[in-house]
């Protein structure tokens, strides 16, 4: 299944760093300019995250965030708010609201992409790295216990 993530920023620049950063990382990204639009866009793309800039023209972030938890379709998908306000009081409020992670502007890179992939639901993040196969001892005869490793290696 696809990671997919909508991004609500009004700011071009963000807009593209963020989304061309989430393309690197292999997410499909749908890009909202408007904030007008995000609950419906994320009804039309159904994200499995949502990154939210807060201060924008027309509709805050925070509104659309609290539209996007009393909606029965979208209220499970974990939101990250984006923003420049970065007061103790603004994170508290924003997550108040219904966000699950806040990050304030200017945007570390590696703290934004450890946010997306602590918020992902594991089903859709990218399979962990396979463990070492350790030897396996063949049960004795008679007995009904699984096979045990030996040595370093799968823990279970």
């Amino acid at each position: 299944m696809a990671k997919r993530v909508l991004v609500v920023e009004d700011n071009e620049l963000n807009l593209k760093l963020f989304c061309d950063l989430l393309r690197a990382h292999q997410f499909e990204v749908e890009p909202v300019r408007d904030g007008r639009e995000a609950v419906t866009r994320a009804r039309d793309f159904d994200p499995q995250l949502v990154v939210m800039d807060i201060q924008m023209p027309h509709v805050t972030g925070l509104e659309i965030i609290q539209h996007m938890k009393l909606d029965t379709r979208l209220r499970h998908i974990p939101i990250m708010a984006v923003t420049a306000y970065a007061g103790r009081d603004d994170e508290e409020r924003i997550r108040t609201a219904g966000a699950n992670a806040y990050v304030s502007k200017p945007i570390s890179l590696v703290r934004f992409m450890e946010e997306v992939r602590a918020l992902m639901p594991a089903e859709s993040a990218a399979p962990p790295a396979p463990a070492p196969v350790a030897a396996v001892e063949a049960p004795t005869e008679g007995t009904e216990e699984a096979p045990q490793p030996k040595g370093p290696g799968l823990l279970l």
